[in-house]
């Protein structure tokens, strides 16, 4: 056992044991601490083991049994747990002492973090870190961004942990991202973009069920068949296995079993409200937290489903394709969700003075994170081929998958809608496009209406460079007969 660790590690619930045990396997030695001390004994004696880990008792132990230039990464509940550790840590540490945050974390509190931490002579890093529990320990997704100068004293340990692609396995999902809050606000916008996933793999599989009536055995067979071509990913093989796994008491499918009321930790939502102060219109990922809230209200539904009629049936033509409508549909819709999601980071990006690199970012979520999927090869090959591409549906190969997949896209939201199935991410994302595609939308109307109650201006087609212009709209009308 060597003199000094290689880094410190605060927070063992199992996210923090198992990012642990994961640089502990890459030959670093880790110091360890819980608030609970009771933990780090338990940890010790249990997974740790025999292993080049140290557990410590107090944060000054844990500092003391740290090599310089110390690194203590936090894994403890994001908000005033990770103030308070950093109170703790400021006045046992030396300039050039890197803190790094590992939790989920609003990007506004990293930035006002590295601020405060670098106010002290020491470096901050507030990375994401993405791939649940079995990430951590074999391999996640991290998108750290903060002090700069800190990235080359954690970069070969992040590097080592990290989940690795490519034709040869080395090329790691971990890079720089940006300065202060970047790398979690480019965590958020993956955890959006997961949220506008799950939505849409949960439509797709509600028009399976209830358009075609297809039994979870041939809605199993259907999510392997199509995580064999372009919708191969992560968020496809989840599904695949679910419809395949039967309750052990009862024998019936145990998705059929879970109540149909869905939590959310926050992201999602963060990742909405930051796209209305921006005034992008993320929609995916605010019709996915939508959908969730509504899962929520269970009992009003219970109740409204005895009162309110609308629309039954099955879908009347041809089986097969059909389901391969979904397919196109989904696939549309997905793009559609990461189109937004760049968007995002684009408008981000120029607000805070972050030079994101966005075919890098795509690499990050190659492996080891939850919406991992080959397809994002392809949003790599786009921003190489033209760094400032304003919007994923303007790439080529992007252009014309969706264009390709328009008339099933359509067909698909037609029939939800006719046959009284919710959708709301599936129209939500063509709506998109089609708003995105029109030279002009009725924003014309809208502008008169706020002129005409508040005076609010408005800039004329014809007269471009001029304005803005206001009219007395009352005195301007047509008298009523």
């Amino acid at each position: 056992m060597p003199n000094k660790c290689d880094i410190g590690l605060i927070g063992l619930a199992v996210m923090g044991e198992n990012l642990v045990l994961n640089i502990e396997s890459r030959g670093y030695g880790v110091a360890v601490f819980n608030r609970t001390v009771s933990k780090v004994d338990a940890f010790i004696q249990g997974g740790a083991a025999g292993k080049n880990i140290v557990g410590c008792h107090s944060i000054e132990e844990l500092v003391d049994k740290l090599a310089a230039p110390r690194k203590v990464m936090l894994m403890v509940k994001a908000g005033p747990a990770v103030d308070a550790f950093i109170d703790q840590l400021i006045p046992l540490l030396s300039p050039g002492d890197v803190i790094i945050d590992g939790g989920n974390t609003h990007f506004s509190e990293t930035e006002r973090r590295t601020e405060y931490v670098e106010s002290k002579g020491l470096l901050y890093i507030g990375t994401g870190v993405s791939g649940g529990e079995e990430g951590a320990l074999k391999g996640p997704s991290m998108m750290p961004g903060g002090s700069e100068k800190a990235w080359p004293l954690v970069k070969p340990i992040f590097q080592a942990i990290c989940a690795k692609v490519g034709p040869n396995g080395d090329i790691p999902c971990c890079e720089w991202v940006g300065s202060r809050g970047a790398g979690h606000y480019v965590k958020m916008v993956h955890n959006g973009i997961e949220y506008g996933d799950m939505q849409l793999i949960c439509e797709a599989y509600w028009m399976l069920k209830n358009a075609l009536g297809l039994s979870n055995d041939e809605i199993h067979g259907v999510f392997a068949e199509w995580n064999k071509g372009e919708l191969d990913s992560y968020l496809i093989e989840i599904p695949r296995d679910i419809f395949s796994v039967k309750a052990a008491q009862t024998g019936e499918y145990l998705v059929d079993l879970v109540m149909d009321t869905a939590g959310a930790k926050g992201t999602g939502k963060w990742m909405s409200q930051l796209a209305l102060d921006l005034g992008v219109p993320s929609t995916l990922v605010t019709q996915a937290v939508y959908a969730r809230s509504l899962s929520a209200m269970k009992d009003a539904r219970v109740r409204a489903s005895k009162v309110l009629t609308g629309p039954s049936g099955k879908y009347a033509g041809d089986r097969t394709e059909f389901i391969e409508q979904i397919r196109q549909a989904l696939f549309a819709s997905k793009i559609c969700s990461y189109a937004q999601g760049y968007v995002q980071m684009q408008a981000a990006a120029a607000e805070h003075d972050w030079p994101l690199q966005f075919g890098p970012i795509a690499l990050l979520w190659r492996g080891g994170c939850i919406i991992r999927a080959v397809f994002l090869e392809r949003i790599k090959e786009a921003f190489d081929a033209d760094a400032n591409l304003e919007n994923l549906l303007l790439a080529p190969y992007f252009k014309e998958v969706v264009e390709k997949a328009q008339d099933a896209w359509r067909n698909v939201v037609t029939t939800a809608v006719e046959l009284g199935i919710p959708v709301p991410a599936f129209a939500a994302a063509l709506a998109y496009y089609d708003s995105y595609r029109s030279e002009r939308l009725p924003a014309n109307l809208l502008q008169s209406q706020r002129d005409y109650f508040g005076a609010h201006t408005y800039h004329r087609v014809d007269k471009p460079g001029e304005g803005p212009f206001h009219t007395d709209w009352i005195r301007e009308r047509k008298q009523p007969e």
